[in-house]
């Protein structure tokens, strides 16, 4: 079944349970006049009303989910039922598969698929590789001059490259990369952007021509046979597509590749970003991963993975889901009426005490020891669960891992200043910069 057909039917069908506890209203009040992140005041409804709690932001309630539960039934069991209306940042995607609803989204994901399992992304095993070896090879221009660089920055362009090679075939350039620094500039500026979307669309309407033009050249290029060094990419797979499904306009290809080059290279960029700023504070947890194999070994690779989880434990790469209930339901025994607005929250639900004993100590060894972390699939899903989980959940722990065993053997870093906060946008990012140099490694 498609899980966005029913969007807009009704369920007639009687429902039973209890009423949702909700939050009072001074609670919502309180929150707004200090000017909290939302996260603050999700965490206090979760804290007093428990997994499954209402709170109203406007006229109608909107209910918070963070039982693992009430999570599967949603997303892996009844997405029928729960379902994605809009992306916020459909501003700079458009119609691209994270955005895309209905028959349209599962066409188009239907094609993408395949590009990112089994065979599919052993086409991009060596281009992660090779994005891997040059960013090891300028991190170690950095340790021999003692130049101070910006980790953010450093992932941001090594995952960048990575997504661009399999995209393109070719290798990023110093001009694409500076053009699409626009692309993490509209998706930092989302959250703050007017409500009204023709007031949105001209506050970004630069950086959003300079995504354009990339996009316009690289859709030509490949379009007039262009071929990178690396052979064809994900962007041919698309144009190719265009020669026997109309739907494939100028216009969505654009609309893939942007959305492509967002979710491949900014939620990496930032897991990648935590985890250094996580090593920072605990040191002894890259030094029990490398101890934990030889180079290129299974166990040393597993380890490494386990730096990752824990980060996207603490730092899920979507840290709010929104949902919208298309028909009466019952959740956990409890009544959910058609048109209700339900956010469920991965970063909540991973900071869970009663699923994750001290939740909030970075300890990797949750993915590797027995029984370490919750069996249930609702406790631990960064990149969602279900048939909208993420498309690039493979590739984006392949060139983690790649990335980390070409830089953790060599070298440790030295913050000089690191961010104090987080900022929660359409992901949860370090909110500052974070300058460091490059050390000896601690043995």
């Amino acid at each position: 079944m498609d899980p966005e057909a029913s969007l807009g039917s009704l369920s007639h069908v009687p429902v039973t349970g209890r009423p949702v506890p909700e939050a009072e209203l001074g609670l919502v009040q309180r929150w707004r006049s200090g000017g909290g992140e939302l996260v603050e005041l999700l965490s206090q409804v979760r804290e007093r009303f428990g997994s499954i709690a209402a709170f109203r932001l406007g006229p109608a309630p909107t209910v918070l989910v963070t039982d693992p539960q009430a999570v599967q039934h949603i997303l892996a069991r009844h997405p029928e039922r729960y379902v994605k209306r809009s992306h916020r940042a459909r501003l700079l995607i458009g119609d691209g598969v994270l955005a895309a609803t209905g028959a349209a989204w599962k066409s188009q994901r239907r094609l993408l698929q395949s590009q990112f399992t089994g065979t599919g992304m052993r086409r991009y095993e060596q281009r992660i590789t090779e994005a891997a070896r040059t960013t090891a090879g300028r991190w170690g221009g950095y340790a021999r001059t003692g130049q101070t660089l910006d980790v953010g920055r450093e992932m941001r362009r090594f995952a960048l490259d990575a997504i661009w090679r399999s995209l393109t075939g070719h290798p990023l350039d110093d001009g694409t990369e500076r053009d699409l620094a626009a692309v993490a500039a509209v998706t930092a500026a989302l959250p703050t952007l007017p409500a009204d979307v023709t007031d949105a669309q001209n506050a970004v309407a630069a950086d959003l021509a300079r995504i354009d033009a990339v996009a316009r050249h690289a859709i030509e290029a490949a379009r007039g046979g262009a071929v990178g060094p690396d052979g064809p990419g994900l962007l041919h797979v698309l144009i190719d597509a265009a020669n026997e499904r109309p739907e494939y306009t100028d216009r969505l290809i654009r609309d893939e590749l942007v959305t492509l080059l967002v979710a491949g290279h900014e939620t990496t960029a930032t897991t990648l970003t935590w985890l250094y700023l996580l090593l920072d504070r605990d040191p002894g947890a890259r030094e029990q991963a490398l101890a934990a194999g030889d180079e290129g070994s299974a166990q040393r690779r597993q380890a490494i993975q386990a730096l990752v989880h824990e980060t996207l434990r603490l730092y899920p790469s979507a840290w709010i889901l929104p949902r919208h209930a298309t028909e009466d339901d019952t959740l956990a025994g409890y009544i959910v009426e058609a048109g209700t607005d339900i956010l469920i929250c991965p970063y909540l639900t991973h900071r869970d005490p009663e699923l994750w004993p001290d939740p909030e100590h970075f300890d990797p060894r949750r993915f590797t020891a027995p029984d370490g972390r919750p069996a249930h699939p609702g406790a631990y899903f960064p990149f969602g669960i279900g048939p909208r989980a993420c498309l690039g959940l493979q590739f984006a722990l392949r060139e983690s891992t790649v990335l980390l065993e070409h830089l953790l053997p060599v070298h440790t870093l030295a913050f000089s200043s690191t961010p104090t906060k987080a900022a929660y946008g359409i992901t949860v990012r370090p909110d500052g910069p974070t300058p460091a140099t490059l050390e000896p490694p601690r043995t």
